[in-house]
């Protein structure tokens, strides 16, 4: 028996373009409707919903920017992937704020276009099964109250297993960021209800990657600016992903795990005391586990040279007071087992 391909809505007013991506995708097995504005593709939506919208964002009447909230709202089991010759990254980031999985660049190449396709519906597939998870989580604690937390870790660790078969750098990354964070919040001092929230917040800081492009992740260069772009998105999918299961202060952690203390951070709203405070310690925690790990363009930094950084950037960068705190944790830690942690 063959497994139907998923459906695809094409909108461009422009009915060339819709018919050659139309046969083109068609030609690959998948199923394509056509619409020609953004009121057409919302009634066919509403008819007949996609699980893909490939939409162009210059359009007459409504603009594709404005019609993609609409979509992502009325129909959040259709993934959107935008269009435009636009290539402004304040338009791309707010496409993808507002839910676009991909942004594409005209004139593309079909080649393109298809890769695109692919991810995406890829990266649709685990999402629905990782809310189906939960749904039949929510199923077993509701019949099975004794079990909540243990059901619950189950589901964490589901995401985060998920996000590390993705993408090697991240494999068992998550849980030492979390006992990194945790090590902090202790000798922050922190309560047992701010200690469980920066526990999940770390776990999961870095679950929107399940969204980001593995090329991307795992390139064995540097990052262009677009590139980087990409990958910064995962702090904007991941709280959108795990909201429905975790307390808004955990929501409110991931989204803002990249913030620079100084505001320097990619399109930044919040500066130093206003920025979370698990946010902060995950900030740290997170860039000292990235330079002490072997990422494809460098070799691990030493633990010393990592706490340096550390210090180079503090108060910039990062929170001083949880800068100052993790360079005498890590210091502490090379003096007690000088063979075994300065490397």
């Amino acid at each position: 028996m063959t497994i139907p391909k998923e459906s695809i809505l094409l909108v461009d007013d422009e009915e060339g373009i819709r018919c050659i991506l139309s046969k083109g995708l068609e030609m690959r097995g998948y199923v394509c409707d056509e619409a020609e504005n953004g009121d057409e593709a919302l009634a066919k939506l509403g008819k007949h919903p996609s699980d893909l919208v490939i939409m162009d964002i210059n359009m007459p009447g409504k603009m594709g920017s404005e019609v993609l909230p609409d979509i992502t709202t009325r129909f959040p089991e259709t993934s959107v992937i935008m269009a435009s010759g636009v290539t402004d990254t304040k338009v791309i980031a707010k496409c993808i704020q507002d839910g676009a999985q991909d942004y594409i660049s005209k004139p593309f190449r079909f080649e393109q276009i298809l890769s695109s396709v692919n991810g995406t519906l890829d990266k649709r597939r685990v999402a629905l099964e990782i809310q189906r998870y939960f749904q039949d989580l929510g199923k077993k604690i509701d019949t099975n109250q004794s079990e909540p937390r243990r059901l619950f870790l189950g589901a964490i660790q589901t995401l985060v297993n998920t996000l590390e078969a993705r993408d090697t750098y991240t494999k068992d990354h998550s849980q030492a960021v979390a006992e990194i964070a945790l090590t902090l919040g202790a000798k922050m001092n922190l309560g047992a209800g701010e200690m469980d929230d920066l526990r999940w917040a770390a776990l999961l800081h870095d679950v929107g990657k399940i969204a980001v492009d593995p090329n991307i992740l795992n390139k064995p260069s540097e990052l262009t600016t677009t590139e980087y772009r990409h990958i910064m998105t995962h702090a904007i999918i991941g709280p959108n992903l795990v909201k429905p299961f975790v307390n808004d202060k955990v929501v409110e952690i991931i989204s803002h795990h990249h913030d620079h203390y100084d505001g320097g951070g990619l399109d930044q709203k919040i500066v130093g005391k206003d920025i979370p405070l698990g946010a902060r310690i995950i900030g740290v925690a997170d860039a000292y586990h990235a330079m002490i790990s072997d990422r494809p363009y460098r070799k691990a930094l030493s633990k010393m040279d990592a706490i340096e950084e550390i210090q180079w950037y503090s108060g910039s960068q990062f929170d001083p007071i949880i800068a100052n705190i993790m360079i005498n944790t890590v210091k502490q830690q090379v003096l007690q087992s000088p063979k075994n942690n300065n490397n």
